[in-house]
């Protein structure tokens, strides 16, 4: 709509979301957009009602990551949007473009205290892109327009805050095309000094990140890997940033990563850290090695210019698009007399062994070895989490979406999730929350419905966000879920073994048949107590997808540990005081 028509402020707001292709909206219905919410279905938008507005953010979050559009959530004001809160930080730590919807207290009865009233914009403050406030109804699509395109320009959350009785009205409105603003390969003189590094690295190693999977720069990530002979790694958490089909490709850094990157990226001397913070979680050592290459130059591109340099010291940083940067990178380095060129085949032999080491060890892995997890899987029937995981990994279908929330066996699974397409793989990130992995596959699947989707959560977690099921039911959205029922909070627990002397306190779950609490929900609920069923119950969750139908499959696990995944945060116990003497 290029002409100024007169209309209402919740036509506005609405013709702004079809404007910028909106098709879903998460959220609870609430009085204080129901105006809005009325013409949804006119604009061809689809309003998808949760059983908790915590899973709509993630929803949203899930959408935007699957397909790299927005996505978009609303809220009663007050209750209903405070509690986006984790959700947003989540988002914000995944830079996924979601726009969150908050109509707040009326205009005249702001700070007045008055029912389901809270400031709402301090509250997100720190965990947005930007902000945009509705200070008139006329500024209703501006100001909307403003919050997608900052979305996508900043990749990250935005809120769009708009007093309940600005809903209504009659406005002159003009109703704008999507802004939207490349950021470019980066400074000229900064990818001439990053291609002469390359072009005299003898032991060259990519990192690609996330910002590989949101550039779209698959095709230059492998183009720069194969002319280098590089192995490449994934960030942590980014198993999908590069296909793990592709002999170049190692597998991902960070906790619970893989051995054979880890061994490689230590002997480099060039890193070339594309997309990617380099976040301090993701480098930190792991398996007994500390792995990264502290005499290497590091080569680093990122579309945030604050993120260079932050976490390790660079010798290169590119302010630019990952892909733009990769393909000027590959332009510079066409036709040059590489270092690397001359020990490729023994830098190729050197990557197949390591993979091939990691992948015999992994096969033989088929329990915890510490003390502690040895004595409990003497004493249990279960199944061995990772023998678990690793039927998992073969009976996954091709092109599959598989969500990880937080917790011990979930984070196992990052040895183990292997994908050859973007867009395939969504844990918390940094902000680490529980009760992620669920409402985010679901918003995925929606966002694609034609892919395989599942969800790995842990027993604890699953207490958390086992209530989207509901929606699940009522929307027809088939997903999996792998609940690995272990009866413990497995990540705080092993803290509890290091630390304190197996002292347990709030980490023992008592929880009924959580396959019998999907078989009430509507769902399919499938307890698995043995690895010859793991395969054929996952392909026939995958299969009733199709039919819009939901199971969890409810696997039966050990209480073995990984290793402590905050071993950064902990330090054995000091007591002073005499009655806490015996603790220690």
């Amino acid at each position: 709509m290029s002409q100024s028509q007169r209309m209402g402020p919740s036509e506005a707001l609405v013709e702004t979301l079809a404007a910028n292709g909106v098709t879903h909206v998460f959220g609870i219905v609430g009085s204080a957009f129901m105006d809005a919410l009325d013409i949804f279905p006119a604009a061809g938008i689809q309003f998808v009602p949760v059983a908790h507005e915590q899973g709509a953010i993630h929803m949203a979050d899930g959408f935007a990551r699957a397909s790299g559009r927005h996505g978009v959530c609303i809220a009663q004001n007050g209750p209903g949007v405070t509690n986006f809160v984790t959700g947003v930080a989540a988002a914000y730590w995944a830079h996924s473009p979601v726009v969150f919807i908050t109509p707040e207290t009326g205009s005249m009865s702001m700070g007045l205290g008055g029912f389901q009233e809270t400031e709402q914009l301090p509250i997100f403050s720190k965990i947005t892109k930007y902000q945009g406030h509705v200070n008139n109804p006329k500024r209703m699509a501006e100001i909307a327009a403003r919050c997608f395109d900052r979305a996508i320009l900043e990749m990250g959350p935005t809120q769009l805050n708009i007093p309940r009785d600005f809903f209504y009205g009659e406005i002159d409105v003009t109703i704008t095309a999507p802004m939207r603003i490349g950021h470019g390969p980066g400074d000229s003189a900064a990818l001439d000094a990053a291609a002469a590094t390359l072009t005299a690295a003898n032991f060259p190693v990519i990192l690609a990140g996330g910002g590989v999977i949101m550039a779209g720069a698959g095709a230059e990530a492998i183009a720069l890997a194969d002319l280098l002979g590089a192995p490449v790694c994934n960030s942590y958490l980014h198993n999908d940033s590069f296909p793990a089909s592709h002999p170049l490709a190692v597998g991902p850094l960070g906790y619970q990563g893989s051995k054979a990157a880890m061994k490689l990226i230590a002997q480099a001397d060039v890193v070339l850290a594309l997309g990617t913070r380099l976040g301090p979680f993701g480098t930190l050592p792991q398996h007994g090695l500390d792995y990264w290459p502290k005499q290497a130059k590091i080569i680093q591109i990122d579309a945030d210019p604050r993120m260079l340099g932050l976490v390790k010291p660079i010798s290169v940083g590119i302010h630019g698009d990952a892909r733009a940067a990769a393909a000027a990178l590959l332009e510079r380095l066409q036709g040059r007399t590489l270092t690397a060129t001359a020990n490729r085949a023994d830098r190729t032999r050197r990557i197949q062994a390591e993979k091939q080491a990691w992948e015999a060890e992994l096969e033989a892995w088929t329990h915890e070895r510490d003390p502690y997890s040895v004595e409990i899987a003497a004493n249990s029937g279960d199944m061995h989490p990772r023998q678990l995981l690793r039927e998992l990994e073969k009976a996954m279908p091709a092109n599959s979406m598989v969500s990880t929330d937080i917790g011990n066996i979930c984070s196992v699974s990052n040895s183990y999730l292997r994908f050859d397409k973007p867009r395939s793989m969504f844990a918390a990130m940094s902000f680490g929350n529980c009760g992620y992995a669920f409402p985010v596959i679901c918003g995925a699947k929606l966002a694609a419905p034609d892919r395989p989707a599942f969800a790995y959560v842990g027993d604890g977690a699953w207490g958390i966000s086992f209530n989207e099921l509901l929606t699940c039911v009522r929307e027809k959205i088939g997903v999996t879920v792998v609940v690995f029922n272990n009866g413990q909070w497995g990540a705080e627990k092993k803290n509890h073994v290091d630390f304190y002397s197996r002292r347990y306190q709030g980490v023992n779950l008592e929880s009924p048949s959580w396959a019998g609490v999907a078989r009430a929900f509507g769902c399919e609920g499938v307890t698995v107590e043995r690895l010859a069923d793991v395969g054929p119950a996952l392909r026939a969750a995958a299969a009733a997808q199709s039919a819009g139908k939901t199971t969890v499959l409810e696997m039966m696990v050990t209480k073995e540990l990984g290793d402590p995944f905050r071993r950064d945060a902990l330090s054995k116990p000091v007591r002073h005081l005499a009655k806490y003497k015996d603790y220690v």
